[in-house]
Formats: C-alpha cells, sequence, structure tokens
C-alpha cells in the first residue's frame, strides 16, 4: 500500500508543477500517511513481541540452524575419505566475488543433495594465490583430495566416485536441488519460523562455508568497532563502476536515503533516536564525501580505500579487496535494514547472510531494482490469490488459482510477470498473489542429526 501510495503522489507531483499549493498538500499527506505507515508497521511488530512465541521463535532457529550445520560437517569430514563419493568445483568462476561464492554454493547444495563431499579447487584463485584457505576455514579437514576409482563429468555419470559440476549456466541435466526448493524433511519447520524459507536455506550453506580463519576474524572483530551496534544503524550498497555497463542502472544517493529517512522517522514513532547511523559499502570513492555534504543530520561510516580498491579494475582482484569486499558484506549483513540493489551479487549476499544473524530478516531490506533471486535460478512461482480485471493495455487479467512466473517487482505496487498457462506477460497488483514454496526431496543425513554426532 505505500509503495503504491507513493509512486503515485510522485507522479502527481511531476504533473503538477505550477500549482505548488496542491504539490504542498500532496506532499502533506505523503508525510502524514507515512506516520500513519509506520505506526501501523510498530503495531505489526509488537504482535511479534506479544503474542508469546518470541522465545520460541529464537530457540527453534538456533536448533534448525544447528541441524544443517551438523548435516554440513558430517558430509564434509566423512570417515574414509578415499571410499566417499565427491563433487568437485572450481571456485574461480570468470566473475566477481559475490557471483564466485553464489557459485561455490550452488556446488555445495548439489553435493549436499547427491550426497557426496564438496572438493573446493581453489589454489591460484584470482582474489589469492594461497587458495580458499587464506581467508576462510577448510570445507572439511580430513578430505580434500580428488582422489576416486573412478571419475566422470556431471552430464556423463550418476555412479562414478568423483564427478566434475561445471557452471551453473552450463549445467545439464539440471539437478533437482537447486534453488528455489528446500528440503521436504525440513520444509515444515522452515515455512513455519522464516517468511522467505529459501533465503534462510540459502544463509546457511553461506553460514559454513564463510567461517573465517583467526586472522580475518580478528579484521572483522576490528570492523565492527566502527560501528555502534547498540544504536540502530542502516546499510546501503551502492554499486557503480562496471556493473553499470552490464547489470543495474544509474541510482542516486538520494534514492537510497529515501529509504533511510523513512526508517529512522518510523523508528522515531517508537523511541528517541540518539544517532542516525549509515553504514556505506561501494566502489565509488566519492560517494562518502557526498553523503557528507548532502546528509548532515546522518553519521555516515565507510571506507574510502575500499572503495578505491574496487574500482580499479586491476585491484578490484586481490587480496587487499577480498579483505575489503568480505568486511562490507559482513557488516551490511549486521544492519538493522539493508539498503541494495538485487542485481547486484553482493547486495543479495549481505541479505541471505543476514538471516543467519536472526530467526526471520526477510523484510529488513529495501531493494531499487530487482526482487531476490538466487543467480541461475528459475523464479519461483506465484499463485494468484484474487482476481484481476486489467486497468489499462499494460495489465494482464487475473484468475484466482492461475500460476505466475514473475519477473520482477516495480515497487510501486505493482510487479511485471508471465502466466504459465498462456504465456501473456504483464503488469499486475502485487498483493493479488503469493509465491509457492517449492520442495524436494533431500537426502535424509540421520547419521547426522544425532547432537553427539
Amino acid at each position: 500500500m505505500w509503495y503504491y501510495l507513493r509512486s503515485n503522489i510522485k507522479k502527481l507531483n511531476k504533473k503538477l508543477k505550477s500549482d505548488k499549493e496542491i504539490i504542498n498538500s500532496l506532499n502533506s499527506f505523503l508525510e502524514n500517511t507515512d506516520q500513519r505507515t509506520g505506526s501501523l508497521m510498530l503495531d505489526l511488530k509488537k504482535l511479534q513481541e506479544v503474542d508469546g512465541m518470541e522465545t520460541w521463535r529464537q530457540k527453534e532457529a538456533q536448533e534448525l540452524s544447528d541441524l544443517v550445520q551438523r548435516r554440513l560437517r558430517y558430509l564434509q569430514n566423512p570417515k574414509d575419505c578415499s571410499k566417499t563419493n565427491k563433487l568437485v568445483c572450481d571456485i574461480d568462476k570468470n566473475c566477481g566475488f559475490g557471483c564466485q561464492i553464489h557459485h561455490a554454493v550452488y556446488c555445495f547444495i548439489v553435493a549436499y543433495g547427491t550426497q557426496r563431499t564438496l572438493i573446493l579447487r581453489s589454489k591460484n584463485w584470482r582474489y589469492s594465490r594461497e587458495g580458499w584457505e587464506a581467508m576462510f576455514q577448510p570445507i572439511s579437514v580430513n578430505c580434500t583430495d580428488e582422489y576416486g576409482v573412478s571419475r566422470a563429468n556431471w552430464s556423463e555419470s550418476n555412479d562414478a566416485q568423483v564427478i566434475y559440476l561445471p557452471i551453473l549456466d552450463e549445467v545439464h541435466p539440471r539437478p533437482p536441488y537447486l534453488p528455489p526448493v528446500i528440503p521436504k524433511d525440513l520444509s515444515d519447520r522452515f515455512m513455519r519460523l522464516h517468511s522467505n524459507p529459501i533465503v534462510w536455506w540459502i544463509g546457511q550453506f553461506l553460514k559454513y562455508l564463510l567461517r573465517p580463519q583467526e586472522s580475518l576474524s580478528k579484521f572483522l572483530k576490528e570492523a565492527e568497532k566502527k560501528v555502534d551496534f547498540n544504536l540502530p544503524v542502516v546499510g546501503i550498497h551502492v554499486r557503480r563502476t562496471d556493473k553499470l555497463w552490464s547489470e543495474g542502472a544509474f541510482h542516486k544517493v538520494e534514492e537510497y536515503m529515501e529509504h533511510v529517512k523513512t526508517y529512522y522517522k518510523q523508528l522515531e514513532l517508537k523511541q528517541p533516536i540518539e544517532k542516525r547511523q549509515v553504514y556505506i559499502a561501494t566502489d565509488d570513492p566519492n560517494l562518502l564525501e557526498e553523503c557528507w555534504n548532502k546528509f548532515p543530520g546522518y553519521t555516515f561510516i565507510g571506507e574510502p580505500d575500499t572503495a578505491k580498491v574496487a574500482a580499479v579494475i586491476d585491484t578490484r582482484y586481490s587480496p587487499e579487496a577480498l579483505k575489503g569486499v568480505v568486511e562490507d558484506i559482513y557488516m551490511l549483513s549486521k544492519t538493522d535494514l539493508l539498503i541494495c540493489t538485487f542485481s547486484s551479487q553482493l547486495g543479495r549476499l549481505a541479505y541471505e547472510i543476514m538471516q543467519t544473524n536472526h530467526p526471520d530478516a526477510s523484510s529488513n531490506f529495501r531493494s531499487l531494482d530487482d526482487i531476490f533471486y538466487f543467480g541461475g535460478q528459475d523464479y519461483p512461482y506465484q499463485t494468484v490469490i484474487y482476481d484481476h480485471q486489467p486497468r489499462s493495455s499494460e495489465e494482464i487479467e487475473l484468475k484466482k488459482g492461475d500460476v505466475l512466473i514473475p519477473r520482477t517487482n516495480l515497487w510501486n505496487g505493482f510487479s511485471i510477470g508471465m502466466l504459465r498457462h498462456n504465456n501473456k506477460s504483464g503488469v499486475y497488483p502485487s498483493y493479488k498473489v503469493v509465491d509457492q514454496i517449492q520442495v524436494q526431496e533431500f537426502p535424509l543425513y540421520k547419521e547426522a542429526d544425532d547432537v553427539n554426532s
């Protein structure tokens, strides 16, 4: 409702440039609606606090995470590495850090689905010639070699002891375990706990993969000291440079700050605001100074040196750049609200990791472009819950029970998608559909479910 109202008021303002009285009236209406929206959101938040289930949510989130982590440790540390089935994956896909990490997650999920220990090739990684262990803990303590009595590519055999998995764009046949599916044996618990179960599921693989080495852990703890996490903090990720050529449009910092302002206005209804903190992660070295000059009422925190390294292609793939990008993702994942573009892998990565810090942080984001998706995945289907008659040539007719393939959210109360039964594409009201949760049979890992394993 808020997206719908705000978008239409802005359109009217543009059409009525000459009539200041009406524009002032519309702006006043928008501000009052903003306050009422904030009050409503706080009331909804209070329902969680008084429903008597908050303790259960915290406990269930921890127990469920512990269970998945036990299964991953069990998979990655077999009793006899020479006899276990293995899945080999090369980390150094020809793309940036966020893309490469998502590539590793894809490999890990397929390994989990096929019950194969993941062997992650990382020597001479473009970010560090020492490989994965230069920053992160080994994904296995006792099974790191590719030895096996039989070997095959993914497309050739399911029976070989060692299978080599290609990048997601080239995998055939397509594994049935890929996002947006979740494991059937855990699906009920996922759906009770979390509003977007697939994001929580992906976050658990990242939690295991990105366990820092002691030196990196110390570095990240030092980074945390720059922000007072006892107070609210908003994170914004502004990706420019090369991403503007291929993945996303340019967004002014004012677009990000509009959401920052709304967040703090709503929070002010609940408590006094001691300091309006904003953590900025960017590859634009000039952005911090721009923010300091344009928005003096806010405390901006960021690393200009990291932005300088990220802005230059020659230094982007270096150990120094790796530490900088890991710091940004880590800090963004700890904020109370993440404002980003989901066309960026780093924005989605921070959002996924954020889920490991809370029972359910699915709504703790604002995206200026795409809806959330996992790279290479099929978008989750949507089911129509209300009929819709088109009111313009851009809109499509919906019938209750129809199935849609969403393409994007326009963030104005409408989305774009395609109907499965007739392939018609068009605009439709976002509130008239719900996402389908897709489940798939995975191995049960009963041996790992013992809390003592």
